[in-house]
């Protein structure tokens, strides 16, 4: 290993059941660096960090890690943290219900004799957070805290744990501006005492506001790692997507516009007693409309409320003008509305089915039972949608736990199309 290089992969390949998740790919992550591992859905970014922390085995390849000696196997999240490996994720594991020293101390408090000192790890604590010019009452219950604090908190517990690596995956996802910049400013103090962060983001301001270098995934393989500067972002989309970009030519012209006058859904002071209040929207033909709010501001709930997944009570809601009561998903389901979950793993796909079956549940359920589709109708749909929507799947019988989080999206993506086809 070179001397500044805190990580190093090397030909890591990894299967799944007729799949190739990675292959022959390379990682290199050097001491005091930020590094962006970029990719679009399926790319293969989540099954290198769970190669990496011991999550999932992988077939063939080499991990070596500053001052561990020869290459490196971990078998657990453990066993990679023992290693110096720590990842923080856009959920934060932490007992929200247990005080922040404890939280940061969990598994591991100080003694005084058969006894946790308390008073030692409170005042361990607020060293700890102080060293990171972070403020709060170590006293007090995490779930007392936003959740950009949180994460914060998980970070310091990390360091103290002697982290080499620190792994932060889509930390910013639920913060707003102010909480991103905090967050910013922290790992830019982890930098300067020499840890190594890997930043996984879909958000590419970020990766230019904060990083240093960006490592480039696609189809599981390798597209190569650029240095920030060096990189300009319609050629970092270009790479993630696998297409050549003059500059913005290939990028629809700023003022085009597909939205026509058409209301298609209209909602008048639709609502649902203790999740979303009632809410006015129009949606017109053609228009996209971009929903955004931190975590419990009602984004998933409005959503919810339209497609019956929560029932409203108040309100009235019209499509293509014609009132429509829906007293459940299938009653929006009839008259051509689709909903792709926030949470994909409980209300999106079925976990012990197959891609098939995934794919033609919600055209079935619109037939009805008594006008099944027929095998061959099956998997000429199914067919139909893994070849468009490009699902890396062994074949249309693999169930759909084994995919990838993308190859999965891309399932339900295909569900949805397919009760709307046009043929």
């Amino acid at each position: 290993m070179e001397q500044n290089v805190v990580l190093e992969m090397r030909g890591i390949h990894k299967n799944f059941p007729g799949v190739k998740a990675l292959e022959d790919v390379d990682f290199t992550l050097r001491k005091g660096e930020i590094h962006a591992l970029m990719g679009e859905n399926g790319a293969g970014k989540s099954t290198l960090i769970k190669v990496l922390t011991g999550v999932e085995e992988f077939e063939t390849g080499t991990i070596r890690i500053e001052g561990v000696s020869g290459a490196i196997v971990n078998r657990s999240p453990q066993e990679a943290q023992e290693n110096g490996i720590s990842t923080v994720y856009q959920e934060v594991n932490l007992c929200p219900n247990l005080s922040v020293a404890e939280n940061l101390y969990v598994g591991r408090e100080p003694k005084a004799g058969p006894l946790i000192d308390w008073k030692t790890m409170k005042r361990r604590a607020q060293e700890l957070l102080a060293g990171l010019d972070i403020q709060i009452d170590v006293s007090a219950a995490v779930e007392n805290y936003s959740i950009a604090i949180q994460q914060m908190i998980a970070i310091a517990r990390a360091v103290d744990m002697s982290a080499k690596v620190l792994i932060l995956d889509e930390p910013t996802s639920s913060l707003d501006d102010g909480e991103v910049e905090k967050l910013f400013v922290l790992m830019r103090q982890l930098k300067d005492k020499g840890i190594g962060i890997i930043f996984v983001t879909h958000f590419l301001e970020q990766v230019y506001a904060v990083c240093d270098r960006i490592t480039v995934l696609r189809n599981g393989a390798l597209v190569g790692e650029f240095k920030v500067e060096e990189l300009p972002r319609v050629q970092l989309v270009a790479k993630m997507m696998g297409k050549d970009f003059d500059d913005l030519a290939a990028i629809k012209k700023e003022g085009a516009s597909t939205v026509r006058e058409d209301v298609v859904i209209s909602a008048r002071g639709l609502g649902h007693k203790g999740s979303i209040k009632p809410f006015n929207l129009d949606i017109h033909k053609g228009e996209v409309i971009g929903l955004t709010g931190l975590l419990g501001s009602g984004r998933s709930e409005l959503v919810r409320a339209i497609y019956g997944a929560d029932k409203a009570d108040t309100g009235e809601l019209k499509v293509k003008g014609k009132a429509l009561k829906v007293n459940s998903p299938i009653d929006a389901m009839m008259c051509g509305m689709a909903y792709l979950p926030e949470n994909r793993k409980e209300e999106g796909i079925i976990a012990d089915l197959s891609v098939r079956e995934n794919i033609i549940v919600a055209l079935q359920a619109k037939r009805g039972m008594f006008k099944l589709l027929t095998r061959k109708e099956q998997e000429e749909f199914t067919d139909k949608y893994i070849d468009i929507l490009q699902i890396k799947t062994a074949d249309r019988e693999t169930p759909i736990r084994q995919l990838s989080g993308g190859n999965q999206q891309k399932v339900i993506l295909g569900r949805w199309l397919l009760t709307n086809r046009s043929s």
